[in-house]
């Protein structure tokens, strides 16, 4: 018999196309998880409406967006179900019940709900905001996953899911393992202004671009600013750049940059140069793979009502050895 392999589960909130960020912080991680996990990747669209409920009526256009850059990237419906958070509604019966054995100091002391308090300015922040790391701990364990793939930022979330499930247990009986972080080296993002890559601050590499976008994008990014001329001596360990040729350039271009960057023996746009002769290959890929993808829309459509409905029967199932234990089975 073939041995059951390890389940895998996350998700992404679907604000539409990704950047270069979101691929190497998570997507390509996915990808490569698929090779040895039973991978479960889900659209967040509910915990869209946490903070942006305002601008509900954008999910479904940009979820078609960003499952085009997963599937570019190279997610596959064959080798992952990848579904929507919504279409499942056992998500949310199941954070309802979650919701009545869950102190809420559990949930006030999440570091990320004060950070977003604080972000956002809000003066009264909703049940959902609060709630959010509740509705998490129940998209993970209703899948019963071995791993979750997270960055070190959202081990707290982690560790909240696994009191949550130590806490059902002690209260109805043993349903849901305690899932494990599997941490995610994140390398340095920088966008184009030399700040972390983010929407928000206009400075993202879309996976989407093509190459009339991307190149000047990369023609004009932030350098070592304290390099004014071109006989300056640069230092690439301060220069956002670099941190890009650290991710896409091989180890001999990338030290002959270096050198030349220190001694001035290249320019700034040289160095730019070697980085799209590296970068523009890759990111070609994956833009001519999502396009075949967007002029299919209905495809994508299908792909994630079927994924839907292969997650769906995982967590009825789940959801019916809930209901025994709490005591609402008929």
């Amino acid at each position: 018999m073939t041995e059951r392999r390890q389940r895998v589960l996350s998700g992404m909130r679907p604000t539409g196309k990704l950047h270069l960020g979101n691929y190497l912080g998570a997507l390509d991680n996915w990808v490569k998880l698929q090779e040895d996990y039973d991978c479960f990747y889900f659209v967040a669209n509910w915990h869209a409406l946490t903070t942006d409920y305002a601008h509900a009526g954008e999910i479904p256009e940009n979820t078609v967006e960003m499952l085009a850059d997963w599937l570019g990237a190279g997610l596959s419906p064959e080798r992952s179900t990848l579904f929507v958070q919504s279409l499942v509604p056992e998500h949310a019966e199941l954070h309802l019940l979650f919701s009545m054995i869950i102190p809420v100091s559990w949930l006030e002391r999440v570091p990320t709900y004060k950070e977003m308090i604080e972000q956002l300015e809000l003066q009264s922040p909703s049940y959902g905001l609060l709630g959010y790391p509740l509705l998490q701990a129940a998209d993970i364990l209703m899948y019963k996953p071995r791993y979750v793939p997270v960055g070190v930022d959202q081990l707290p979330h982690i560790e909240l899911t696994r009191e949550v499930a130590r806490r059902f247990s002690n209260a109805f009986g043993p349903v849901f393992p305690e899932p494990e972080a599997k941490l995610t080296e994140i390398p340095k993002v920088p966008g184009t202004d030399g700040r972390k890559m983010s929407k928000s601050y206009g400075n993202a590499i879309y996976l989407s671009d093509p190459p009339e976008i991307l190149t000047p994008k990369i023609k004009t990014m932030m350098t070592d600013p304290a390099r004014k001329r071109r006989s300056d001596p640069g230092n690439p360990d301060v220069c956002p750049v670099f941190d890009l040729h650290k991710i896409f350039t091989p180890d001999a271009p990338r030290q002959a940059c270096a050198t030349g960057c220190r001694t001035a023996g290249i320019g700034c746009l040289d160095c730019k140069g070697v980085l799209l002769e590296h970068l523009l290959t890759p990111l070609g890929a994956i833009r001519e793979r999502r396009q075949k993808f967007m002029e299919k829309p209905k495809e994508i459509t299908e792909i994630l009502r079927e994924g839907s409905k292969n997650a769906r029967r995982v967590a009825q199932a789940t959801m019916a050895e809930v209901r025994r234990a709490v005591g609402l089975a008929l």
